[in-house]
């Protein structure tokens, strides 16, 4: 049975863009977590600690190596901003 060739280029076609698609979509994900990978299964610990790694450097990804915190630090609290309920 001979092989159809000329179905070969929209199956090439296909398998290019998806290959495409998805690598170029890894890429961008990478890029806006500073090139580490993208986290998955976040609980509430890792929220709490990717708000404090964002108001300490700036972004939810990075993270200081100071053993102490600025001095900003002091009154950069998610405390203030929260809303009472009573």
């Amino acid at each position: 049975m001979p092989v159809p060739w000329e179905a070969l280029i929209p199956f090439a076609l296909l398998t290019t863009m998806f290959g495409a698609a998805g690598t170029l979509l890894n890429t961008s994900k990478r890029l806006q977590n500073q090139g580490k990978p993208v986290r998955y299964n976040v609980d509430a610990w890792d929220e709490m600690m990717m708000d404090r790694d964002r108001r300490l450097t700036g972004h939810k990804r990075g993270q200081s190596a100071e053993p102490y915190a600025p001095d900003e630090f002091e009154t950069n609290s998610a405390w203030y901003t929260e809303k009472s309920t009573f």
